[in-house]
């Protein structure tokens, strides 16, 4: 079946099924340009929770597609490539996160939404690279504990000094391809651009970033920006909305490593298949749900700085 094909049996059984299509910032772009809804994972879910759709059809990873199934419990969520994981996400489990809080008895859990499901129910509140410095600076506890993301936490540290952080040390490897030299070496071939990086990336990158940011705020930052070229420290994905809703400014990648194979497994014909066969759908056991819900809930409810 030729592309534009798919696309239109995609389009004509998202309308029968009453589904809705998600699709994450570092999405292929022919997956993004058919999505319904693009963006950042934790703002997809809540998103799709709003709409009257039956079905949601989440073109991402494993965890994403579990934080739908925790939002919308009625919904029947769809991850078109089951095998589609996040390295980071595997690098912590309940058991070791239970060792770790028996090491620091009292000490509240702070769990990047990057994690699963369970690993969500095991923790205290939960956090987004948008808002890590905002949940941080909410708990009345001096210390924390913070998973499964050492960079992210590490650059949430540096805007609380006055918090004590004990870090899980997970990470993102793609994320942590980039490193600082790269970004030195492009910033001089082009010192008109303005490098801006996610909180994933490395300290020693993060700190040269002319503005550190969620793939959500990348868009409205460099669209405000007088500046007209920037160097993006993020997976290459993004780089389809930022060209598409700033046409007029010039986006380069801060490193040809910035590609997540899981997050490029996802293609139309998966998409076109699980629609087809109502499958694979993820779910999570209720009791999971619920506490994973209560630490999305507490986080929600932080105001933003």
């Amino acid at each position: 079946m030729i592309t534009d094909d798919i696309r239109t049996e995609i389009r004509h059984l998202l309308k029968e099924k009453n589904a809705v299509l998600l699709a994450h910032n570092y999405m292929r772009d022919e997956v993004q340009e058919l999505a319904d809804i693009t963006g950042d994972s934790l703002q997809l879910s809540i998103e799709a929770a709003k709409t009257d759709a039956e079905v949601i059809v989440f073109c991402g990873v494993h965890f994403m597609a579990e934080s739908a199934a925790i939002l919308s419990p009625r919904k029947t969520v769809l991850l078109p490539r089951a095998d589609a994981g996040c390295p980071m996400a595997d690098m912590v489990d309940v058991n070791g996160l239970r060792n770790l809080k028996q090491q620091h008895p009292g000490v509240p859990v702070v769990t990047y939404v990057n994690s699963t499901a369970a690993v969500k129910a095991e923790s205290d509140i939960c956090c987004t690279s948008a808002n890590a410095v905002s949940v941080v600076r909410s708990l009345q506890q001096q210390k924390l504990i913070f998973a499964p993301d050492r960079n992210l936490g590490r650059w949430a540290a540096r805007s609380v000094p006055e918090k004590e952080f004990v870090f899980w040390d997970g990470y993102c490897p793609t994320h942590e391809r980039l490193n600082a030299s790269q970004v030195i070496e492009l910033k001089a071939v082009h010192p008109d651009a303005l490098f801006v990086c996610h909180p994933e990336c490395t300290p020693d990158v993060s700190v040269l970033a002319d503005h550190v940011c969620s793939t959500s705020g990348m868009s409205p930052y460099c669209a405000k920006s007088p500046a007209v070229k920037f160097i993006i420290g993020t997976e290459a994905g993004i780089l389809f909305k930022l060209r598409d809703e700033n046409p007029d400014k010039e986006f380069i990648l801060a490193s040809p490593g910035l590609i997540c194979p899981n997050m490029k497994l996802t293609a139309l014909d998966d998409i076109l298949n699980c629609l087809i066969n109502m499958q694979p759908v993820v779910t999570v056991p209720e009791d999971v749900r619920l506490k994973a819900r209560a630490a999305l809930d507490k986080m929600l409810a932080v105001p933003r700085d």
